[in-house]
């Protein structure tokens, strides 16, 4: 079903919570999330025309261009030259003790246990995307096929393997901390 611009425009700005809130979680930056959805909106109103409405609207349509343009984007900053702060410097160098690599931005996670966001971190980023799209945004594994460009079998195996390898490192922190007995 083709929109009116007025419609599609509509649809759109409902999704933006959403946009952002994956965004957020992709990026850890807010700057950053703010700066990918803005990309995302201004390709989505580019491609409006092409858009066709289907049976689970216009999020998974959206989602899917978000996540190019990070994917995109991430891989073009990969090619780059990296500056190293000082203090990751420090870190590397033994003279400041951390108890993990990982930053500590929780609030990126809106204040999930500090191991559970280590583990979710920890899953490949194909397996977080999954995840994150079917428990936190509470997709169908059809809107994730679609936003991901990917079979729904394999937004099944990821999410199943995504499962498994949370369950496995949580149960490896609570063995640690005392909580269960091996």
């Amino acid at each position: 079903m083709k929109l009116t611009a007025q419609q599609f425009e509509q649809l759109a700005l409902e999704q933006l919570d959403t946009l952002y809130r994956v965004a957020r979680r992709l990026t850890r930056n807010a700057a950053e999330a703010e700066d990918l959805v803005q990309e995302t909106c201004l390709k989505a109103l580019a491609a409006r025309d092409s858009f066709d409405l289907q049976e689970f609207g216009i999020r998974p349509w959206l989602l899917k261009i978000l996540q190019n343009i990070h994917i995109s984007k991430t891989r073009r900053e990969g090619r780059q030259p990296v500056t190293v702060e000082e203090e990751h410097l420090d870190v590397a160098g033994g003279t400041q003790t951390t108890t993990s690599g990982l930053p500590t931005d929780l609030s990126a996670f809106e204040g999930m246990d500090d191991q559970l966001v280590q583990a979710v971190r920890a899953l490949p980023p194909d397996y977080q995307a999954v995840l994150l799209m079917w428990a936190v945004e509470e997709m169908s594994y059809k809107e994730i096929a679609f936003a991901l460009d990917i079979p729904i079998g394999t937004v099944m195996s990821r999410l199943h393997r995504a499962r498994q390898r949370l369950g496995q490192q949580l149960r490896s922190y609570a063995i640690r901390d005392g909580i269960i007995r091996e």
